[in-house]
């Protein structure tokens, strides 16, 4: 059963009329800290909340005044330890990793967080259903007559996943290029992709769906973002391939930043932020932070000899397991990103895609050195929009991110197209336009129902 915590204080103007709306979440913290930031929102606007998942993430979610439902079976897993639940990864690289997670991740927990999905439904009777792009678990839902369930939104928390002819699959981490040449490129993957890398996956995909009671997928398993009755990217649309082939129930609503956690006195070393030297952030995120020797520990080596302050967040992890540190780096466990971001000058990062939006938030360009999961996408679409310098892996060698934050640091382009970014994700009211289309999908479903 759902868990209730009294709503926080200071709250937001109330609607006019109250929603019921159930929330869904994949329990990996990239993919909840977006839902539990709409869903603290949405409460404060005077809506009844219901966030579906992992029990890890009970606190946070109570902490925003919505309900707690815990995800059951395999579905319910601790992100903070994925080698438990991905024991195989590492024999995988490149695209056979991607597939290995989306199978292992998000497939094969299909059918626990179908099951927890259709006990919320039937006991909470939601006006909609909002769900990060990644929670498969709502498709037998999504797959039923859409007059028998509520409106089911997405809200994207990692890149674009659309086939596209103007731009390459998702996966591969290639720019888009949507040229002659480079449209018969894009038809050419795409093929190789969804018929020979992906077979095995979308025959997954469509077996689970079947098992379930529910017809096969009505398009390739990444291109799922097409089946929404909304897909909210959450993203401004500078930052995602143009393409002519979008769906049309895709709207780009900007990003959502989580309020800066509540933390303790900031470091002793905290005012050198504001000296002279420029100031490079570096960290691991929370979840690949096991290996300092990826990107952290590079970075530390790679800039040892210069004139710049080189901040470390360890993601929770104790300090001195980064060994020695040189001169010239600070290390925390964990530091306020809304008051880090605006001292820094140059970000390194694994290109998780919420820090990297967030350091964007503050027109902080970056360096990013990402492998695994969304992170070629993340890292792919930096170098597009001209932002940061792909280091194309998640293992540089100390002399490639010395280039990298020494050519970010000597071109002021990069800060440039940075700020300007900024200023197009400051023009979204994203969670106004969140409510406003949850309200709209609710108000449409109350007509036909009428």
């Amino acid at each position: 059963m759902a868990e209730r915590h009294p709503a926080p204080a200071g709250a937001k103007r109330k609607t006019l009329i109250m929603s019921n709306y159930l929330l869904c979440a994949t329990p990996i913290q990239g993919h909840v800290a977006p839902v539990v930031a709409i869903a603290r929102d949405l409460v404060e606007r005077g809506h009844d909340v219901t966030v579906l998942t992992g029990s890890r993430f009970r606190d946070a979610v109570l902490a925003t005044g919505a309900d707690h439902r815990a995800l059951g079976g395999i579905a319910d897993f601790d992100d903070r330890v994925m080698q438990d639940h991905l024991p195989d990864r590492d024999r995988h690289r490149g695209i056979a990793k991607l597939r290995y997670d989306i199978e292992t991740i998000f497939i094969r927990t299909v059918p626990d967080q179908a099951r927890a999905v259709e006990a919320a439904v039937a006991d909470l009777a939601p006006d909609a259903i909002l769900v990060d792009a990644a929670f498969a678990g709502i498709l037998p839902t999504l797959l039923d007559d859409p007059a028998s369930r509520p409106p089911v939104l997405a809200a994207g928390v990692i890149p674009l996943s659309q086939s596209s002819t103007d731009a390459a699959p998702y996966g591969l981490g290639l720019a888009p290029n949507a040229s002659a040449v480079g449209r018969l490129r894009n038809r050419a993957l795409n093929t190789l992709v969804q018929n020979v890398l992906f077979r095995e996956t979308q025959r997954l995909a469509n077996r689970t769906m079947v098992e379930l009671g529910r017809p096969e997928l009505p398009s390739f398993v990444l291109d799922l973002s097409r089946l929404f009755d909304r897909f909210l990217q959450l993203s401004p649309a500078e930052f995602e391939y143009p393409r002519r082939d979008l769906s049309s129930n895709l709207r780009f609503v900007g990003t959502v930043l989580p309020p800066a956690p509540v933390s303790g006195p900031l470091p002793e070393w905290w005012s050198e932020l504001d000296g002279d030297r420029p100031v490079v952030h570096v960290t691991q995120g929370t979840i690949d932070n096991k290996d300092f020797g990826r990107l952290v520990r590079p970075t530390l080596d790679a800039l040892a000899d210069r004139d710049v302050l080189v901040v470390v967040a360890t993601g929770g992890r104790p300090v001195d397991e980064l060994g020695e540190l040189p001169a010239n780096a600070r290390a925390a466990e964990f530091l306020p990103y809304d008051q880090l971001m605006p001292k820094t000058d140059v970000f390194v990062t694994n290109a998780g895609y919420g820090g990297t939006q967030y350091a964007l938030s503050h027109g902080v360009p970056l360096v990013t050195a990402g492998d695994t999961e969304d992170k070629p996408e993340v890292s792919m679409r930096a170098h597009w929009a001209g932002v940061g310098v792909n280091l194309k892996t998640g293992t540089p060698s100390a002399d490639a991110v010395r280039r990298g934050v020494d050519r970010v640091l000597a071109d002021r382009g990069y800060r440039s197209r940075a700020q300007v970014l900024a200023m197009r994700i400051r023009r979204y009211d994203t969670f106004a336009a969140i409510e406003d289309e949850l309200e709209t999908a609710s108000a449409a479903a109350r007509l036909t129902v009428g």
